[in-house]
Parts: C-alpha cells; sequence; structure tokens
C-alpha cells in the first residue's frame, strides 16, 4: 500500500519536508550549519584543550614545587617534623627619637658620674703642677680646651696662636680630614706652653721644626700620663679619666652661660643635640633654684 505526501508542492522548499540523513563516519557540520563556523569552532575548541593542557601541566609543576618545599622543611614520612626557623625581617634604621646620639652619655649605665667637678678639676690641676713639666702641660690643655685626648697629642707649634689666645685643633672625629677649629684658652695655659715647649723659639724659625708636635707620645703613653695625675690627685671611677676633662669642660660651659651652639663649636660636635647633653649636669645655677625649696 503506497502512502502518498499530502504536503502542498515537491522539492526542497516543499513543507513537511524531512532533511536527508547524514552519512556515519565523517565529521562535518550539522544540518544548517555553515562549513566556515564549523571550522572556526574545531580551531576554538581546539585551542581550549590545548589551554587547559597547559594549565593541568602548570598545576602539576607547582605541586610537585610545593611537594618539595614541604619535604624540606617538614621531613622525610616517619621522621621528626622540625620546621626551619623563619628568620624575621629586622630594620637597620631606627627612628631617630629612639636612637643615642652617638652613645653620648654623662652617666654609666650603672649611673656613676662620668665628668669632673670643679672641685675635682682643681685637684686635678693641683697635682698637675707637680708633675714632669710636659705631662702637666697635657693635663692643663685637656682641663682648659676640652679637646679630646688624640686632639691634643696632634697639635703642633703653629697651631698655639699666642697672639689671638687660641689653640686650633684638628676635629679628629669628622668623616675628612682638614677640618680644624679655635679654642679660646686662658692666659696661664698659653704661658705654660710657651715656656715648656717654646712656641715662640720655634714659630720664629722658618722650615718644617714649625710642624712639629708639643707631645711625641703615642695615645696610651698620653692616657697612662692622665690616669697618673687623676691617681695623685685622690680621683678614682668613671669619670677619672681624659673624657671626664672633656665632660667637665662642657658642664662647665653650660653652667657658665656659654650658648650651646658656641660649645658645638668648641668641643667639634657634628650636632647640636649632642652638646645639649650637658644642659642635663646639675650646674651652679640649677643648685641655687633648687635651694629656695629649702628654705
Amino acid at each position: 500500500m503506497k502512502l502518498q505526501n499530502k504536503g502542498k508542492g515537491k522539492g526542497k522548499g516543499r513543507a513537511g519536508a524531512l532533511p536527508p540523513h547524514p552519512r556515519q563516519g565523517r565529521a562535518g557540520p550539522g544540518p544548517g550549519i555553515p562549513k566556515s563556523s564549523f571550522a572556526r569552532g574545531i580551531s576554538a575548541a581546539a585551542k581550549a584543550s590545548q589551554g587547559a593542557a597547559e594549565v593541568a601541566m602548570t598545576a602539576r609543576a607547582a605541586g610537585q614545587v610545593i611537594h618539595k618545599n614541604l619535604s624540606k622543611s617538614v621531613g622525610k614520612p616517619g621522621g621528626s617534623r622540625k620546621t626551619a626557623p623563619i628568620s624575621p625581617r629586622v630594620s637597620h634604621s631606627a627612628p631617630p627619637a629612639s636612637r643615642p646620639v652617638d652613645g653620648m652619655s654623662l652617666y654609666d649605665p650603672s649611673g656613676a658620674r662620668k665628668y669632673l667637678t670643679r672641685s675635682e678639676r682643681d685637684a686635678f690641676l693641683a697635682a698637675a703642677e707637680h708633675a714632669d713639666r710636659q705631662v702637666r702641660t697635657l693635663g692643663m690643655t685637656l682641663a682648659y680646651a676640652g679637646c679630646r685626648l688624640s686632639e691634643a697629642l696632634a697639635l703642633t707649634i703653629d697651631r698655639v696662636d699666642l697672639a689671638a689666645g687660641v689653640l686650633i685643633f684638628e676635629s679628629l672625629k669628622k668623616r675628612q680630614r682638614g677640618i680644624y677649629r679655635a679654642v679660646p684658652v686662658p692666659p696661664a695655659l698659653l704661658s705654660a706652653l710657651d715656656l715648656v715647649h717654646g712656641i715662640r723659639e720655634h714659630q720664629a724659625r722658618r722650615g718644617k721644626r714649625r710642624g712639629i708636635r708639643l707631645w711625641p707620645w703615642s695615645r696610651m703613653t698620653g692616657w697612662r700620663a692622665i690616669h697618673a695625675l687623676m691617681q695623685a690627685a685622690g680621683l678614682s671611677g668613671p669619670h677619672a679619666s681624659p673624657k671626664g676633662l672633656r665632660h667637665s669642660f662642657g658642664v662647665s660651659a653650660v653652667s657658665a652661660g656659654i650658648p650651646l651652639n658656641l660649645l658645638q663649636k668648641w668641643l667639634g660636635h657634628a650636632q647640636l643635640t649632642t652638646t645639649a647633653i650637658y644642659a642635663n649636669a646639675t650646674g651652679a645655677e640649677e643648685k641655687n633654684i633648687a635651694s629656695k625649696m629649702w628654705e
């Protein structure tokens, strides 16, 4: 029995017409899909598949690195599970407020005073009057000029200015050489230097003898000479040292009302904050103010 198609018209545009059955075993665009669109879809799918493979390989490589690092830090299975210590980040630049200024202080860690009082300095100078002449002038220079021991030992004939009444020191703690400062000293010191070391006689000559040092000693020899004077004066402790004489000079200057900027120049400090530590010492003026509370 034959079935007849009741649709109107024949051919491809006929309503109810069935599409031809696709051939098996061939890859191609489906019905109604252009070949160009199909090619682009295949290319996009291939790229996506390749990208997924690369991501998977990267993930496996990362997993191997993590496993390797964990093995180093944790150890082998069954072994000790000690982890390697993690070094904290340490900042080597402390804030300016917490950093000490050049390590300067008028007291040692136990609270002992590191400067000589006026009476102790007078006792030191009295002991120097009975010492060897060159030892006496070195002790007087440290007490009256407030210089460092190394700066005093580097003093030469031509840097003693008798006319101006100053000693010219080279600041040896500066970052560069050739930086000098003039410090006014009392006439008694200038007279002693001229008498013992022949300042005028050497300065009147021409030649290299004007540049010879007043004390051709090593730093240790100079330190021992000052230490012997301290012992002769009955002084001992952290303040009985050349550094104690320098601190005593700073404290005495502040007590006498010398401006800090001028004292900074005399001491050869790079920062005014370093010089300001001498304002923390108890001077005569501060004692007079405090004595009013006791009346």
